[in-house]
């Protein structure tokens, strides 16, 4: 470009690629993993110095800023937060699992309303339950004591345990989102299919290398790769839940390597150092949730927020006493006098409905002993612990982060 040029002229882009080791048979194989560092620099003689852009094929795709997605999670997430998320710059993410389709339909349209920009929609992969009276008989026993200790009546059965799973898909399909992403099981290739056919980009969770293997052989776009650290509900859908406690940065190498699909780290990761660290792994992206929880647009009672903030590196524990289902949370009454009958627990979705009218309750009362406190290992590093970010701040923190780590 000649010296005397224009400030309006076009930049000049040099990209370099960062190399990621992928370990196959010994130290034989080293790949140049697509994760670009852009200098974008003005041809002004005034300008400063050249800003940095660092992307990867995932972020590129969705067009984020950052290789960031905001994780679905029931309870916290909201159509505003997932809005704010993605107007910043990352992939926003609703937790559906417990809508009914119709309300599915009215939180993406919430959505859409507020943003032009990629999203996600997440679903938990179940199927009906039908438990005998006995089973559930001897589960209300161990949860009416806590009903009463807040004013509730004894616990009943109700109707159904969880929405109708074929009936979700079926509206996320005709709703042909962006970005549609699968826990608690794998679907099938035709489901898979029919999503990628309304032009939906599909990931499916993965705890260990075989749920990475069932999710590439049914055609999944990506991997979300939880680690132990994550907070909330274990997507293990493959053997023993106990078994699958993989931590982040030793199933996300490990994913890659065996899949070849994108992986998104979860599970851990709290703020730039990271999301820095995971796409060294071999990331794509990382997904964060505990980072989100008391951001403004959180849904969660303030009780809850306040003992985010206030946890230690030893808090959380992993339970399925309060859903059936394996979930990190932090410790409280509610998971230790439920822990005391877990051999009386149904399996999820039942033991989580039958505890449910208890913890919305203590969500009215704004009762954190009697919450599912879900939160992650990384729970301690939860910024301005006297008040709450936004997400869209939340997001151009991180970003500040990440570039500053990465340069």
């Amino acid at each position: 470009m000649a010296q005397g040029a224009a400030a309006a002229s076009p930049a000049a882009i040099v990209s370099i690629s960062i190399i990621h080791f992928s370990v196959q048979r010994g130290f034989d194989k080293v790949d140049a993993y697509p994760i670009t560092k852009r200098f974008l620099a003005s041809s002004s003689k005034d300008s400063a110095m050249p800003a940095r852009i660092f992307s990867t094929p995932f972020a590129e795709r969705f067009g984020l800023r950052l290789p960031l997605v905001q994780a679905p999670m029931v309870g916290a997430s909201t159509a505003a937060m997932v809005a704010a998320a993605s107007n910043a710059g990352a992939l926003g993410s609703l937790a559906c699992g417990a809508f009914e389709p119709e309300r599915l339909v009215a939180e993406v349209a919430a959505i859409r309303a507020a943003t032009a920009r990629a999203f996600a929609v997440n679903l938990f992969v179940l199927q009906p339950a039908s438990p005998d009276a006995a089973t559930v008989a001897r589960a209300l026993a161990a949860i009416d004591p806590l009903n009463a200790a807040l004013g509730l009546p004894p616990g009943a059965a109700p109707a159904r345990y969880a929405p109708d799973f074929r009936a979700q898909l079926d509206a996320l399909v005709a709703l042909r989102v962006p970005v549609a992403s699968f826990t608690f099981g794998v679907l099938d290739a035709a489901d898979v299919a029919r999503l990628k056919a309304a032009g939906t980009y599909v990931i499916g969770t993965a705890t260990h290398v075989a749920e990475g293997l069932a999710w590439q052989a049914a055609g999944a776009d990506a991997l979300a790769a939880q680690g132990a650290e994550a907070g909330g509900h274990r997507g293990t859908f493959i053997g023993s839940a106990d078994d699958a406690l993989i931590g982040t940065f030793a199933l996300v190498p490990q994913l890659v390597d065996a899949t070849g699909l994108p992986v998104l780290a979860a599970g851990g990761i709290m703020d730039g150092r990271g999301i820095a660290a995971a796409l060294a792994l071999g990331a794509q992206a990382a997904q964060l949730g505990t980072a989100f929880l008391t951001c403004a647009e959180s849904a969660i009672a303030a009780d809850w927020k306040a003992r985010v903030r206030a946890s230690a590196d030893t808090s959380t524990q992993v339970t399925r006493a309060i859903t059936g289902r394996h979930a990190r949370g932090l410790r409280n009454t509610l998971m230790a006098r439920l822990g005391e009958h877990v051999a009386e627990v149904p399996p999820y979705p039942v033991q989580n409905a039958l505890t449910q009218p208890l913890r919305q309750a203590a969500a009215r009362a704004n009762d954190g002993d009697y919450l599912s406190l879900w939160a992650g290992q990384g729970a301690p590093l939860t910024r301005r612990r006297d008040a709450a970010l936004s997400a869209a701040q939340l997001v151009d923190a991180l970003d500040a982060e990440w570039r500053a780590m990465a340069a």
